[in-house]
């Protein structure tokens, strides 16, 4: 089987597994009583880096790195993320760590809160503001979402260093195609259900978008309530909710090479954070939405209420691939066979909030 790295944040620092020869071993915690809300593998590189955005009680957020598989890690001697003054704010915290496409080898993006795009160009060592989204028109609009007012989720184009879609927690879908030179609402057809005005220009509360791997403008969306595919690169979405027990969750993954399969954790409510029918079951769709089949062999057959967040849903690279997970519960479920089947990897961690792996020599 091939080598993986997977590296799971949590609440009270990050847990760092090796599959070597099939088998696993899980070491940590790294960064001590510190929350880790993103986590990068960035594989462009000879040696994979892998970036971390931590957050110190004491010592507030930062993004650190590592070149040996997170043997060692490294701070810089200033901090890599900092808001210009001009702007009246502070970072409060990392909650996104994207490396861009191989059009752009070397750039790393940074989505904070308060709602700040932030880019790289020397590998997440320094970053700067992209001040065209925080300068928005729409920005004066923006509402927090129930974790505040933060760009989480980035997606660039494989295709062109020029493209780049976010999702604001909760001002919606926002896209550049020249380089983040000037940004524009993407949310026609996303349902806001929370607004008087259900279907407004911005101001969804979307949660995660996933892109395909064969048909680049082919996106996935899980919004809070509803799921939405767009075959525009957002231009549009329809929704793909139906077949799910509930279109409500926070986690989508789309599968690294097969076109048109991709994976969600369904949550009861947005008042009743538990699986859907208090079942663990991922959820996975191999014709772009059309149905949807529950994926849950070796997964608890108990009643279960381990929620699963935004960015604890992943998939890695091998062949075939493999998906994981982790919920705040302090457990973390691998598959290695495209989700067919599943494994619990560690239990009794701090509840876990991002989940990344990828294929290492």
């Amino acid at each position: 089987m091939t080598d993986v790295l997977l590296a799971v944040g949590t609440r009270k620092g990050l847990f760092i597994g090796r599959r070597r020869r099939g088998r696993w071993e899980v070491s940590g915690p790294h960064f001590p009583a510190q929350a880790v809300y993103s986590l990068a593998i960035d594989t462009r590189r000879e040696r994979p880096r892998l970036l971390a955005g931590a957050d110190s009680a004491h010592w507030g957020p930062s993004v650190f790195h590592s070149d040996d598989l997170g043997e060692t890690w490294h701070e810089p001697s200033r901090p890599a993320v900092t808001y210009p003054t001009y702007t009246g704010t502070s970072l409060e915290r990392v909650w996104q760590l994207h490396p861009a496409g191989p059009a752009a080898p070397e750039v790393v993006y940074a989505g904070t809160e308060p709602g700040g795009l932030f880019r790289s160009e020397d590998g997440g060592e320094t970053f700067t503001l992209v001040r065209a989204l925080w300068d928005h028109p729409s920005r004066e609009k923006w509402v927090p979402g129930g974790g505040g007012l933060a760009v989480h989720t980035v997606v660039t184009d494989p295709r062109t260093a020029d493209v780049v879609t976010v999702a604001v927690s909760a001002a919606g879908v926002f896209r550049t195609v020249d380089g983040g030179a000037s940004w524009a609402p993407s949310n026609k057809g996303v349902q806001a259900v929370f607004l008087p005005d259900q279907h407004p220009e911005f101001g969804q509360c979307v949660h995660k978008i996933a892109q395909d791997p064969v048909d680049r403008d082919r996106l996935y969306l899980q919004n809070h309530w509803g799921v939405y595919r767009s075959d525009d690169a957002g231009a549009t979405w329809r929704d793909i909710g139906g077949g799910l027990p509930s279109d409500f969750g926070f986690a989508v993954a789309a599968h690294p090479r097969r076109g048109d399969v991709a994976y969600l954790f369904p949550i009861t409510a947005d008042i009743d954070r538990v699986p859907a029918e208090h079942r663990c079951r991922v959820y996975r769709t191999a014709d772009a939405g059309g149905s949807w089949e529950p994926l849950s062999d070796g997964l608890p057959e108990e009643d279960h209420y381990g929620t699963v967040l935004r960015d604890a849903l992943s998939v890695d690279d091998a062949e075939p691939a493999g998906v994981y997970f982790g919920n705040r519960n302090g457990e973390v479920y691998a598959s290695a066979d495209d989700g067919d089947s599943w494994r619990q990897l560690v239990s009794h961690l701090p509840d876990v909030l991002c989940v990344r792996a990828a294929a290492v020599a």
